[in-house]
């Protein structure tokens, strides 16, 4: 309960809030007034004039009704989990589809509780010209947000395809997206790879906005890294439904890095929320340790620095996840074991995945072939191209779906040691 009370904590102080307090009260289920008990209301109403506070969040989702009766019982605002974090995004979004996506969200969020906005026109007494002015508006405004919520949806569905059309335009190379709960240091782990200036901050949702990097892991390969919004428990699911042209870049990745805290005391519970909210998401994201035939799964072990014992805690982890790796983005050389911090180890197993991903291979091409040779060109990624006894030969790196296919038009592919 504390760290559920803490987490909300660290989400008000990223909405510019200052808490002043917390209290918790358990109950077998949320009475359908004031979700809290009466007594506890009186009490949290005592609370609130003794430290002059003029806010109160609760971490679980009140429902119209419950959040109307709290805030004429208790003289403030009063905001649920849900739209701290609605909040929170309006203030992070950057750009245009980040943007549109907050909109939906706060939308889908709004509709339901338009009632809650229209109580003062209850005064109004009725007559002529002024019969039902709230009830007239109410609905002129919920048909006003159906109809911005389906502008939304169809203006995101327009990026999903742009961002389709812009992976197709890409030269061939494997792809991962990093996802992971929020501030596990996905945006960190990305500047480390790939030595670029991307904004960090040690906040929950410092950033909104899909980022891509392609980063050379050695020998020869590079990797395309997508950083993707982060989850947090109880996560509203028509936030997250929100942000599917962002994660069509995970659905299309050819693994996912999972980023975690290593240093958060919960972390085994945080990959638990990250791995649901995947599944409930529902984006192609098959995340089941049960299941290797799904999408490759690496579980990055991030912040190894704030770990006393890397190597013990890395031992440990690894009888659950077996091919699991500790980074940092601290230097090398400020991290107490340098043996298990930084992202080389990352690096090194991101070339191993590309070289089994994309393997270089020789594929002699019959003379006549045009078709093939340019398929080639379009799929896979040409390093050297000459003619050889009567047919043309290529070097390039190949996936393995279109290694399948070649050797089953029998086309001769012959694959180096």
């Amino acid at each position: 309960m504390d760290e559920h009370l803490e987490e909300l904590g660290q989400l008000a102080d990223t909405a510019g809030a200052a808490v002043v307090g917390r209290t918790f009260q358990r109950i077998e289920a949320p009475t359908p007034t004031f979700y809290l008990g009466q007594g506890k209301v009186e009490e949290l109403k005592g609370m609130l004039t003794r430290m002059g506070s003029t806010l109160v969040l609760f971490d679980e989702p009140l429902s119209p009704a419950q959040g109307t009766n709290l805030e004429q019982a208790l003289a403030v605002r009063v905001m649920d989990r849900t739209e701290v974090i609605l909040d929170i995004f309006a203030t992070r979004a950057r750009s245009a589809e980040a943007k549109m996506q907050v909109e939906l969200a706060q939308l889908e969020y709004l509709l339901p509780r338009l009632t809650r906005m229209w109580t003062h026109l209850s005064r109004i007494r009725g007559g002529i010209g002024l019969r039902g002015p709230g009830e007239t508006q109410l609905e002129t405004d919920r048909r006003a947000i159906r109809r911005k919520i389906s502008v939304l949806k169809k203006r995101l569905d327009d990026v999903a395809d742009h961002r389709a059309n812009q992976r197709q335009g890409r030269r061939p190379c494997p792809s991962a997206a990093l996802v992971g709960y929020t501030n596990a240091g996905k945006s960190s782990v990305l500047r480390a790879l790939s030595g670029d200036d991307i904004f960090v901050e040690d906040r929950l949702f410092a950033t909104l906005d899909t980022l891509t990097r392609e980063v050379d892991v050695g020998g020869g390969y590079r990797f395309r890294l997508s950083d993707t919004v982060g989850f947090i428990r109880k996560l509203p699911h028509h936030l997250v439904a929100s942000f599917r042209a962002t994660l069509e870049e995970a659905r299309a990745a050819d693994l996912l890095l999972h980023v975690i805290d290593a240093a958060h005391p919960a972390w085994e519970e945080q990959v638990e929320v990250v791995e649901r909210e995947l599944r409930i998401a529902d984006f192609g994201l098959r995340i089941d340790k049960e299941r290797p035939e799904r999408k490759r799964v690496i579980y990055v072990f991030n912040k190894a620095d704030l770990l006393p014992d890397p190597d013990g805690f890395l031992a440990q982890v690894r009888e659950q996840y077996p091919h699991a790796v500790l980074t940092s983005s601290i230097p090398q050389s400020a991290i107490r074991n340098p043996q298990s911090g930084g992202v080389d180890g990352l690096r090194s197993i991101l070339r191993t995945s590309a070289q089994a991903l994309r393997p270089v291979a020789t594929i002699r091409v019959p003379m006549g072939e045009g078709k093939l040779l340019a398929a080639l060109h379009r799929d896979a990624e040409v390093l050297q191209e000459a003619q050889v006894d009567g047919g043309v030969e290529v070097t390039a790196r190949v996936e393995a779906w279109l290694l399948g296919k070649l050797r089953r038009q029998g086309i001769d592919v012959t694959i180096p040691p």
